[in-house]
């Protein structure tokens, strides 16, 4: 995980759970069936359903698998996939926050604590981890020839809460009600939003020995290793 940056280690975890296709369509497909089930088979009338596909063509995922899961969405038969947080104390003080979606709430638990029983952690009480994170949406637009304080204004007028930039990346974040609506209103604008997503920003980074740095890790790369587990978040100061 290079960089201290929050913005680099959010796209690198997001890079490394994306390397495998297999997970990366099966994690669409539930996006997909669960943005179905709250809301309108219509992508017209179900913003969330709108980004879940829009991940769906950014994966190049088949449109026959797009339809499939839409129309799975429908059945009574097909299952409900509840989204889940865990949270956890990591090595040397780090918290983490563990997300995903799952047809099987007793698979995911045991899952996690399987994790913790093999690289170390302990699960912690809900609310103890996550006082120390802010829940934001993020947009990542290329800065290609786009100006600074043009863009600024623009995520602004759209509804964004604040700007930040990296590399060769702009950042607009957004609260994650508004996260749907923000993306839509600036590429209305002609901005191409590369990714769109809703993430647990650290308020304060933990400092840590090398040593538990790498448990971490393995704890980290284990539990994204994880069918049901989507994304974890941390504040280990890297």
């Amino acid at each position: 995980m290079a960089g201290h940056s929050k913005w680099a280690n959010i796209k690198h975890k997001k890079g490394r759970a994306d390397q495998a296709k297999g997970k990366l369509f099966s994690r669409i497909a539930k996006e997909i069936i669960s943005a179905v089930k709250v809301g309108d088979p219509d992508p017209k009338n179900n913003p969330r359903l709108r980004l879940a596909l829009q991940k769906a063509k950014a994966a190049n995922m088949p449109n026959e698998n797009i339809d499939r899961n839409i129309k799975k969405a429908s059945s009574k038969d097909q299952s409900n996939y509840d989204e889940l947080t865990y949270e956890l104390y990591g090595h040397g003080g780090v918290g983490l926050i563990v997300e995903g979606m799952t047809d099987n709430r007793n698979r995911f638990a045991s899952d996690i604590r399987i994790a913790t029983n093999k690289r170390g952690g302990t699960i912690a009480n809900p609310g103890s981890v996550a006082f120390n994170f802010d829940r934001k949406g993020i947009l990542q637009i290329e800065k290609g020839d786009i100006a600074e304080d043009t863009l600024f204004n623009d995520a602004i007028e759209a509804g964004a809460e604040d700007f930040d930039q990296e590399d060769n990346l702009y950042i607009v974040i957004t609260s994650p009600e508004d996260l749907y609506q923000v993306k839509e209103n600036l590429e209305a604008s002609t901005y191409k939003c590369l990714e769109a997503n809703i993430v647990m920003v650290p308020k304060v980074h933990i400092t840590c020995s090398k040593e538990d740095q790498d448990k971490n890790q393995a704890l980290i790369d284990w539990l994204e290793d994880l069918e049901d587990i989507d994304i974890v978040f941390h504040n280990m100061e890297l």
